[in-house]
């Protein structure tokens, strides 16, 4: 079957026709082949959203915003949105504006709500939000501190107006004295601190010098420890022990008269021998002063001696 020239081209020019519609609706992200619900919202404000931004639930993709429409007279905006599957959800759902990102602009996103109502279907009017992007939530949260910012200003401007009126001249030039003499302190104390660190951390300064004097007394008494641990101090203690041992023997044996040095110390005759002895002593001398020519004899021509005559005893 052979068509004529006409008929080629009506054909072709219907095929341009729909693939322009097909084309077009793909531009509009719409799927001409896929069955969608149209559902509808009425927003204060629709915060800058755009045809062809896309419609989520939980962040899946399930449609697009087909248009948007300023009402009359109470210059509300109609939004006409899209939802290509069957997903359920009641007629109490929220279709909500909220910012995609900080360039990524304004989104859409239904708040699905599955409660006791009906089910939402094509054609119904679901109720709206905008959530707060993040310059509302910034604005919400810098607000009450710049207040507080403004405030602390003013209350600084008092506190200087207040200082200043408290402090005539005679007291600023004090003040800037004082502020003179800490600095003239912080230096002094930093110059200390500079001279402190030479004394001490210098390797020649008398105190690392002591450091260094009290690491070899330190070392020179662990080697003396060592050599009393090595020494025989054992043998010389019981050699000290025998000897404390002796020594008591003897001190017993002197104490019981045993032996000549016992013997003498308890005996009396060595000192009735010395009281014997001293009285003798005695009165040779008393009788050499009486009779001295008993002792002495001095003559020129000679002399017979005289025999010894005993003295007699003096009563006194």
């Amino acid at each position: 079957m052979r068509f004529s020239n006409e008929i080629k081209t009506a054909l072709l020019f219907i095929f341009g026709i729909a693939l322009f519609l097909i084309g077009f609706s793909y531009l509009k992200s719409n799927d001409v082949f896929v069955s969608d619900r149209i559902f509808y919202g009425i927003y204060e404000n629709t915060e800058g959203l755009v045809n062809g931004t896309p419609v989520t639930i939980n962040g899946f993709q399930v449609g697009a915003v087909e248009s948007s429409k300023l009402l009359e007279p109470s210059a509300k905006i109609l939004v006409t949105f899209r939802v290509e599957n069957d997903f359920p959800f009641s007629q109490n759902s929220i279709a909500r504006i909220y910012e995609s990102g900080l360039i990524g602009g304004k989104g859409l996103g239904i708040v699905p709500r599955f409660d006791n109502a009906p089910l939402a279907k094509d054609g119904d009017t679901l109720r709206t939000q905008i959530a707060p992007g993040l310059t509302d939530l910034v604005n919400e949260k810098l607000t009450p501190l710049q207040e507080k910012i403004e405030s602390m200003i003013v209350h600084a401007d008092s506190v200087l107006i207040a200082f200043s009126n408290v402090l005539d001249n005679e007291r600023q030039q004090a003040l800037r004295e004082s502020i003179d003499q800490f600095n003239a302190t912080t230096a002094a104390l930093t110059q200390l601190i500079n001279s402190l660190q030479t004394t001490f951390a210098s390797p020649t300064a008398p105190f690392q010098q002591s450091l260094l004097s009290l690491a070899q007394l330190t070392r020179n008494a662990a080697a003396v420890t060592d050599s009393l641990q090595q020494a025989p101090i054992g043998s010389t203690l019981r050699s000290l022990e025998q000897t404390a041992q002796d020594l008591a023997i003897i001190s017993d044996q002197i104490s019981k008269g045993q032996g000549s040095l016992g013997k003498l110390v308890q005996s009396d005759s060595l000192v009735n021998a010395l009281n014997q002895t001293n009285n003798q002593a005695q009165l040779l001398l008393e009788d050499l002063r009486l009779n001295p020519k008993r002792y002495v004899h001095f003559s020129l021509f000679g002399k017979k001696d005289k025999g010894y005559k005993k003295p007699e005893k003096d009563n006194k």
